[in-house]
């Protein structure tokens, strides 16, 4: 599960921002009522977070993948994340700060803009839109400020991140050179090979049922994120880029055949039964695909380390006390 907030190097906050943040609201389900007596789980700086607004954070950013479990599950897997959200909104907060020190704002038109090309890209009427947001218990003001807040985000680390970062077309040869056989981007839902013989057929009649949701349209990050038991499954399955001669023969058997966007068979390895998706093949394309898809690359592995090291500098001149 990636409750994690992360910045794209496309500028985005997890994909498309303002549409992510949207459809958040849709799916969004209010399980956990406050404390009766709220408490105070960090201080960073002169500002502090309590714990209703980590747990209506985590609602808010994690809904699109919890809307399938039950309250229960919901309960366990905030639980379990509730710390490492908790850092992430720490991370969150520092920015803001350091956003307001260097005046960096949004502007009424901007989140007019984005609110405006939100509702166009549904078909959404206003009224649509502000009963969308009364039904799932957020107001249009919140909405509005939450909104702002990526806009500001997403301003300041592309001033002092992403723009920063140039990826030579020297870097994009040697990478090429060093890696001509290809690589495959893949996700995969995995199951843990069983104790006993007798029951590899459940482990498998499992994988054919998560297989046919698949064939019906789940969504495989969804199912992954539930099913999966293996790390994985924090990150929706996603295994990123693999080259070629790093895989086994099994993951070479099954990823031969298949196109972008196609889902493997289960098959078994020596650890478990594997699903695999196909998201991306490189060095099947034209030279001209090839190298952007690897500049990409390189940009984004770049923007992660800079990302991580920009945030950790914010963290290291401030005073951050976590109480949860």
């Amino acid at each position: 599960m990636r409750l994690k907030m992360k910045y794209g190097a496309d500028g985005k906050t997890g994909g498309v921002f303002a549409a992510a943040f949207f459809l958040s609201f849709l799916f969004a389900v209010h399980c956990f009522a406050s404390p009766l007596l709220d408490r105070v789980v960090a201080v960073v700086n002169k500002e502090v977070i309590t714990w209703s607004e980590l747990y209506r954070a985590m609602e808010f950013e994690a809904s699109g993948a919890m809307k399938a479990l039950s309250d229960e599950e919901r309960k366990k897997v905030f639980k379990e994340n509730e710390a490492s959200f908790l850092e992430s909104m720490i991370d969150k907060k520092l920015q803001l700060q350091f956003a307001r020190s260097l005046d960096i704002g949004a502007a009424k038109e901007e989140i007019d803009e984005t609110i405006n090309g939100i509702k166009k890209k549904y078909a959404m009427s206003d009224k649509d839109f502000q009963e969308s947001l009364k039904k799932e218990g957020f107001t249009y003001d919140e909405y509005r400020k939450r909104l702002s807040e990526q806009i500001i985000l997403n301003k300041l680390v592309g001033q002092q991140v992403r723009n920063r970062i140039v990826v030579t077309e020297e870097e994009v040869n040697d990478y090429i050179a060093k890696n001509s056989s290809g690589e495959y981007k893949v996700r995969q839902i995995f199951f843990r090979k069983p104790e006993k013989e007798n029951d590899r057929k459940t482990v498998e009649a499992k994988a054919e049922e998560i297989l046919q949701r698949l064939k019906n349209g789940d969504d495989f990050a969804s199912l992954a994120f539930r099913y999966s038991e293996d790390s994985s499954a924090k990150t929706g399955g996603e295994l990123g880029f693999i080259r070629k001669e790093d895989l086994g023969k099994e993951f070479l058997d099954a990823l031969s055949g298949m196109s972008e966007g196609d889902v493997s068979r289960p098959f078994w390895t020596a650890r478990g039964l594997h699903i695999v998706k196909l998201e991306e093949k490189v060095g099947g394309k034209d030279v001209s695909e090839f190298r952007e898809s690897v500049k990409k690359k390189l940009f984004d592995k770049r923007f992660e380390q800079n990302y991580r090291s920009w945030v950790r500098g914010l963290r290291e001149k401030a005073f951050v006390e976590v109480r949860l």
